[in-house]
């Protein structure tokens, strides 16, 4: 169903799904879809229904992300659904650990939708960690509220030998099935369901670190001192994540974002032996098998990096604020999609900045090959006023003919 989204900029006509639950409604007691029916029946004697795309018609993002013509340019943020919104900060008091969030179907379901539900953006993204698969390959974590990721780090040859190749992403993942089917049968056309992982560098990263690092020190001493045993390590992650990404397109993914987010700090020559193969093997066996899927990848503090992000194979390339769409544009040509590229850090000024920052990145994007986001995840006290006002913005904005 189809329903008028009141904007701050404009009143515009687009497809968004449903409304809030009730305050205080248990996540539990009700199926996904009757709540969000509930919710949407409640809503809709205030909002006018009307027609906008054909409900057999593909969602705006995923047609964008194909590279297709489309009526406005689709807006979603990294990082969406968690701190910075109230709804979600509510339920860290029900479900205090990262993990139960993510891996219990119906709250993970909830979570991914809110961003939805309350901005009204085109993609709904997996609530989920890159780190999620990891207990899949025989790698336990744990997500602290304030420290972030712990895991036993991963520095000898033997720990490195007990990471495994998953065999079966349904059984060790079922939750992960449970949550994206839902998703699907909840936006149906309104929205585009997003799935990610993190590539091979990155979560090698957390392995070899033991958790969150400004430096990388652990990692580079392997780098210079062991090249084969991190390769060996890269090898296996490259294998699993291609596999893994693969199994949630099979569960409803519509388009994938792939991170390498910490690939950044690589000089040119460390980025181009432990970084770019690696990601190239993980793009390689997501198109072997689901060629029709759009690829975005992402890395912070990319400005050097496009050319090669390009290269992968992916169908976008998402920018962080470093570098200009013209530039990137200049650089990797207009045949690869773009994503991105505000600052966050724009949404805690005043709304005429916004307003002109957005559309100063909308109107060098042009109307074609472009996903409107953030440069990275928003902020958590991001004001959602603000996030709001963002996506208005993008989603009043009229591309000159």
């Amino acid at each position: 169903m189809f329903v008028l989204k009141a904007s701050a900029a404009a009143l515009a006509v687009l497809p968004v799904v449903a409304a809030f639950l009730p305050s205080g409604a248990p996540l539990g007691g009700l199926a996904a879809g009757a709540r969000l029916n509930t919710g949407l029946m409640a809503r809709s004697a205030t909002r006018p229904s009307v027609l906008a795309t054909s409900m057999a018609e593909d969602p705006l993002l995923l047609r964008a992300a194909r590279g297709e013509e489309v009526e406005r340019t689709p807006v979603w943020m990294m990082r969406q659904a968690g701190r910075h919104m109230k709804v979600y900060r509510d339920l860290v008091a029900k479900y205090p650990t990262f993990r139960e969030r993510s891996e219990i179907p119906e709250v993970s379901t909830e979570i991914s939708l809110q961003p939805v539900k309350q901005y009204g953006v085109d993609g709904c993204i997996l609530f989920s960690d890159i780190l999620t698969p990891l207990p899949g390959m025989g790698v336990e974590f744990d997500i602290k509220e304030k420290a972030g990721p712990k895991l036993p780090p991963l520095r000898t040859q033997d720990a490195i030998d007990k990471i495994k190749v998953c065999g079966d992403w349904g059984e060790a993942m079922p939750f992960v099935k449970e949550t994206l089917g839902d998703l699907r049968k909840e936006v149906g056309t309104s929205a585009t369901v997003l799935g990610f992982v993190g590539l091979p560098y990155t979560l090698a990263t957390y392995l070899v670190e033991g958790g969150t690092s400004k430096e990388y020190l652990e990692i580079k001493k392997m780098m210079y001192s062991e090249p084969k045993l991190l390769h060996k390590m890269l090898a296996v992650l490259a294998e699993n994540i291609g596999n893994y990404a693969c199994f949630q397109i099979d569960c409803g993914v519509q388009v994938i974002q792939i991170f390498d987010s910490w690939a950044g700090s690589l000089s040119p020559e460390d980025y181009d032996e432990f970084a770019f193969p690696y990601q190239k093997m993980v793009v390689d066996a997501i198109k072997k098998h689901h060629p029709e899927t759009p690829v975005i990848i992402y890395i912070a503090k990319s400005g050097a990096l496009i050319e090669r992000m390009a290269k992968t194979g992916v169908d976008i390339v998402s920018l962080d604020w470093t570098v200009s769409i013209d530039e990137a544009r200049k650089r990797i040509g207009d045949k690869i999609g773009l994503q991105g590229n505000l600052d966050p850090a724009i949404l805690y000024g005043p709304k005429e900045v916004i307003k002109e920052r957005t559309e100063a990145i909308l109107k060098m994007a042009g109307p074609r090959n472009h996903v409107m986001n953030l440069g990275h995840g928003i902020e958590a006290t991001t004001p959602e006023d603000a996030a709001q006002y963002f996506v208005d913005v993008v989603q009043a904005y009229k591309h000159k003919a």
